[in-house]
C-alpha cells in the first residue's frame, strides 16, 4: 500500500513538473505580443549581431534605423562600452601582475568604433544612407561652412531623418572623405582604458583596416582625440588589398608574436578584429550595430 502511494505521488509530481516545463517552454519560444514590436525586434536583432548569430549582414533592417540611432546616441551604448572596458582592465591588471605577459606584454586595439567613434559621420549620412542623398539634402545649406565637420555637426539632426527608411551599404568614398577630416572623437571608455593600460606598462599596438595612404590623417585624428605614445600603428599595405579582415589581422598578430610580443588582450568592434590564429589571451568585443566587416 505504501509502495502504491509512493508511486501515485511520484506520478503526480512528474505530471506537475511536465506541465510546468511545457509552460516555461511556451513562455520562452512563443513570439511575444508587444506594444512596440519594432523596438523589441530591433533589440533582439542587435543582440544577434553582437553575439555573431546574425552572421554576415549587409545593412541595418529598415525598421531598425531609429533603434540604432537611439542606441548609439543614448546611455546604453556608453554603458555597454564602459562595461567592456572595465572587464578589460580587470583582466589586464591581473595578467600583468602575474607576469603572464613576459618581457613584452601587448594589447592590440582596432581604431574605428574601438578607439575612435565615427558616429558623427554615420549620423550625418543616415547611418549608411547614400552619400548622393546626403549631399542633395545639404546642398542648399553647407556653402556657408569652410570646415565640412561643421556641416556634419550642424545638420546631423536634420539628416537623421534618413533613418526612417533604413540604411544601405557602406560608401567607401564618403567615409574616406570623413577620415581625412580627422576629427572623429574618442570613445571615452576606450581612452580611459588605453591610458590605464599604458600606466600598467603594456605595449599598445594599433591594428586597423585603414590603408597606408590614410596614415597621416589617422595619426592626426588619434592625437586630436587624446591618444599618444602607441608602440605601432599598423595599416593595410598594397599587398593586403583583397584580404579579409580576419586574414589580414591574423597575419599581423603572427608577426607581433615573432617580434616577441605576448598579446594578452585584443579590443575590437568586429569579430573579424578578434578571431583567426593567433588569438590574444583574452579578446574583448565592443558593441557596433552599424556595420559588419568580414
Amino acid at each position: 500500500m505504501r509502495l502504491l502511494l509512493v508511486l501515485v505521488l511520484a506520478a503526480a509530481a512528474a505530471a506537475v513538473a511536465n506541465a510546468g516545463a511545457e509552460s516555461v517552454l511556451r513562455q520562452v519560444t512563443d513570439v511575444p505580443v508587444a506594444a512596440d514590436a519594432d523596438a523589441l525586434f530591433c533589440d533582439s536583432w542587435m543582440l544577434s549581431v553582437e553575439t555573431g548569430n546574425a552572421g554576415p549582414w549587409r545593412q541595418v533592417p529598415a525598421r531598425c534605423g531609429a533603434s540604432v540611432r537611439a542606441y548609439m546616441d543614448g546611455e546604453r551604448y556608453a554603458s555597454d562600452s564602459a562595461v567592456a572596458a572595465a572587464e578589460s582592465l580587470a583582466f589586464a591588471s591581473q595578467a600583468f601582475a602575474s607576469g603572464e605577459g613576459g618581457a613584452k606584454p601587448a594589447w592590440v586595439f582596432d581604431v574605428d568604433e574601438t578607439l575612435l567613434s565615427n558616429a558623427p559621420y554615420y549620423a550625418q549620412s543616415g547611418w549608411g544612407a547614400t552619400q548622393t542623398s546626403v549631399e542633395s539634402h545639404l546642398s542648399a545649406q553647407t556653402s556657408q561652412y569652410v570646415d565640412p565637420s561643421l556641416a556634419i555637426r550642424s545638420h546631423g539632426e536634420a539628416i537623421s531623418s534618413f533613418l526612417a527608411s533604413g540604411v544601405v551599404e557602406f560608401n567607401e568614398t564618403s567615409f574616406d572623405a570623413w577620415v581625412d577630416v580627422a576629427k572623429a572623437p574618442a570613445l571615452p571608455s576606450s581612452l580611459k582604458l588605453y591610458n590605464e593600460l599604458q600606466g600598467l606598462g603594456f605595449h599598445i599596438i594599433l591594428l586597423t583596416g585603414r590603408s597606408e595612404s590614410q596614415r597621416n590623417a589617422t595619426e592626426e585624428n588619434l592625437l586630436f582625440a587624446g591618444y599618444h605614445s602607441w608602440e605601432k600603428l599598423i595599416l593595410r599595405q598594397p599587398s593586403d588589398i583583397g584580404k579579409t579582415a580576419v586574414q589580414y589581422k591574423s597575419e599581423r598578430r603572427a608577426v607581433m608574436e615573432v617580434e616577441g610580443f605576448k598579446i594578452l588582450g585584443n579590443s575590437g568592434d568586429q569579430w573579424s578584429d578578434l578571431i583567426g590564429l593567433p588569438v590574444s589571451t583574452r579578446s574583448f568585443k565592443l558593441p557596433n550595430p552599424m556595420y559588419y566587416i568580414s
